[in-house]
């Protein structure tokens, strides 16, 4: 069963129909036959793809073969509307690979340079350090080695809290067997570290050093070369489907501008289906207006396009950037390992970041190993969004796993997900020991730290419903209101009228739930090993309060069907299962626990009524009756193994 409602009940906008194909194109680089000049037929197949994208007519299905297609494939035209696409499709799915990089092959030793100095202490090694001048017949107008990481907007970032040296990092990368080097900023790094390259000051020479100082001579050497994989030169182009297509070594800069390695342009009703996004030096697929420096007509449609089950992997910054974008239908995506260039103080950094994002859809993706980077992030002025069944798992030094900024209209609904690990972003050293009753008897955790599934930032209506929520440093949510961003433009909130119901809470560091005020709600929630007391806070008006259950429900009136629970969640966050299992220590106690107090199974959980509008679970199975248990599932048992990939019953 597919849940296809948005956040207000409506169902959301489907535009996708069967396309009717007038015209078919064949690409086939490694034919014998091959050749730009010929007629694109089966038996006389075109050997770029970029050739095919000349002549592509609306209507036109371009069937690409197996290979390695090292070009920026550049759209000219788009189609006529959902029945009359221009469809780029790999013959088989995952033989098809587009890359922005080339191999290279000449390579001598390294001379001239000083390995040991400066900081850089001498060691009884011998350092095989190559080098390779670049030849400028290869980029094409575009020298990646040339320009640094952050040349176009950096007004947001705050220099005092920011180590600028992935910014000020050369955007080309070099990939020793399709692995990359790491970039250093001065030739005797290289003496530190092998796996690492340097580039000149005037980008036309790379110095490498490869793992176990082997001789790149017997290894696969790629440099990116090219800023984009997929991209029309035209911007507005719409109704184009890519399917089954590989991307790699995409060499852009840090957004913005928002440019993907597959892009958009500023289109809309794409569909971008079944591709795989890998090693993308900041973006990896891009579907909104780019950049918020371009005019903007309001009458222009930007997004209506579908993003689905794509495996994006190693996105510097951000795997799937949108602004402005509204009805998107994001699904089926794994999203892995993003944000490894640590440039999340440009406040672009995520998973997936849109920016107004209005009638969306984001259901069944899962994303893993984020680095310092949100999973999603929904920024400013977000309306009617559905972020359903999907999988948030194992955020690397990570401040929030979805964040929803300064949202004052409408509603958002977060249901039906796993929210797992989420490390925190912030320095251990600066947390104060306060041993004995000094930190006892604190109402609040220094607020240096974070680690949150869910922040609001001065974000109004915003409903979290039968999510499993575990493992966060901080709090399942954590809200604050935004004052001085309240404007005519709606880019702030007070962070009211939250709704946290039927959620389960699984063992978060410093608490549960943190409201920035009373003006909020909670009903039906089950808190699983969170017994450490103050699980539960109001920050406002002064004196903050930290309760328990039970005074939370005397007096503040919030859930009255909530419990507590006393048993173990484990997830393999690889193997992408659930188990549930008995916990045979006692819960933490001062004094008798009350009997009954907590449910030492999930069977012994109070059932809650169901949420309107949340009927299924996160696989799909329906619930039934009037009585279903907080959390994700319809069911759950001591014992038993669960599948959580939430993309299982709709493959």
């Amino acid at each position: 069963m597919q849940e296809n409602r948005l956040a207000d009940g409506k169902q959301f906008n489907f535009w996708e129909k069967e396309i009717n194909y007038t015209r078919e194109l064949y690409v086939s680089k490694d034919d014998p036959a091959a050749s730009d000049g010929n007629d694109g037929s089966r038996t006389m197949p075109l050997k770029t793809i970029q050739a095919a994208a000349n002549i592509a007519t609306p209507g036109t299905h371009i069937l690409i073969g197996p290979g390695v297609y090292r070009e920026t494939v550049s759209p000219m035209r788009g189609g006529d509307g959902p029945e009359s696409m221009i469809c780029y499709e790999a013959q088989e799915k995952g033989t098809v690979i587009i890359k922005a990089s080339e191999e290279i092959h000449d390579f001598e030793k390294s001379v001239g340079w000083r390995l040991w100095g400066y900081g850089s202490p001498k060691l009884d090694i011998d350092p095989k350090v190559w080098c390779h001048h670049l030849d400028p017949d290869m980029f094409r107008g575009y020298n990646p080695f040339c320009a640094v990481n952050i040349l176009h907007d950096r007004l947001f970032i705050e220099y005092d809290k920011t180590d600028m040296t992935p910014y000020l990092n050369r955007r080309g990368m070099i990939f020793c067997d399709g692995q990359p080097l790491k970039q250093v900023a001065l030739y005797n790094q290289l003496s530190a570290n092998d796996g690492t390259y340097w580039v000149e000051a005037n980008g036309q020479t790379i110095h490498f050093r490869l793992k176990g100082d082997e001789d790149p001579k017997n290894h696969q050497i790629e440099i990116t070369v090219r800023e984009q994989c997929f991209s029309p030169k035209i911007p507005f182009l719409s109704y184009i489907k890519v399917k089954g297509i590989t991307c790699a070594h995409a060499a852009m800069g840090a957004p913005v501008p928002q440019r993907g390695a597959i892009s958009a342009f500023r289109g809309h009703h794409w569909v971008i289906e079944e591709c795989n996004v890998d090693w993308s030096n900041t973006v990896g697929i891009d579907v909104g207006n780019e950049c918020w420096h371009h005019e903007f007509d309001h009458t222009q449609i930007v997004g209506h396009s579908v993003i689905r089950g794509c495996h994006i992997k190693d996105a510097g910054v951000c795997g799937i950037a949108g602004l402005f974008a509204t009805n998107m239908l994001i699904e089926d995506n794994v999203i892995e390992g993003t944000g490894w260039q640590k440039m999340e103080l440009s406040w672009e950094a995520g998973g997936i970041k849109l920016h107004n994002s209005a009638d969306g859809m984001i259901r069944r993706n899962i994303f893993k190993t984020t680095y310092r980077a949100d999973h999603l992030w929904l920024d400013c002025g977000n309306i009617n969004n559905r972020i359903t069944q999907n999988l948030f798992l194992d955020g690397i030094e990570q401040r929030e796993a979805i964040f929803i900024e300064c949202t004052r209209e409408g509603i958002n609904l977060i249901d039906n997900n796993i929210f797992w690990n989420v490390e925190g972003r912030f320095d251990p050293t600066k947390i104060p020991n306060e041993p004995g009753s000094s930190g006892w008897y604190k109402l609040v955790e220094n607020d240096l730290i974070n680690g949150y599934a869910v922040y609001g930032e001065g974000t109004d209506r915003l409903q979290i419903v039968n999510n499993l929520i575990g493992k966060c440093r901080a709090y399942a949510y954590y809200a604050k209101p935004v004052p001085f961003r309240l404007s005519p433009g709606d880019r702030g909130g007070t962070s009211r009228d939250a709704k946290m119901i039927n959620n389960m809470i699984y063992d978060c560091g410093v608490g549960a739930i943190c409201f920035p005020t009373k003006d909020n709600a909670a009903e039906g929630n089950a808190y699983i090993k969170q017994a450490k007391g103050g699980d539960l806070r109001i920050m406002y008006p002064a004196p903050e309060v930290c309760l328990d259950l039970k005074s939370w429900q005397e007096f503040y009136g919030f859930d009255h069907n909530g419990s507590e629970g006393w048993f173990d969640i484990e997830i393999d966050t690889d193997k992408l299962t659930l188990t549930v299992k008995k916990n045979t220590t006692k819960p933490p106690s001062f004094g008798p626990i009350a009997p009954g107090r907590y449910a030492y199974e999930p069977d012994d959980i109070k059932k809650v009524a169901p949420y309107p509008g949340v009927q299924i679970d996160i696989t799909g199975n329906e619930r039934h009756g009037d009585a279903v248990i907080p959390g994700p599932f319809a069911e759950l048992e001591i014992g038993k193994q669960y599948s959580i990939d939430p993309r299982i019953c709709y493959e």
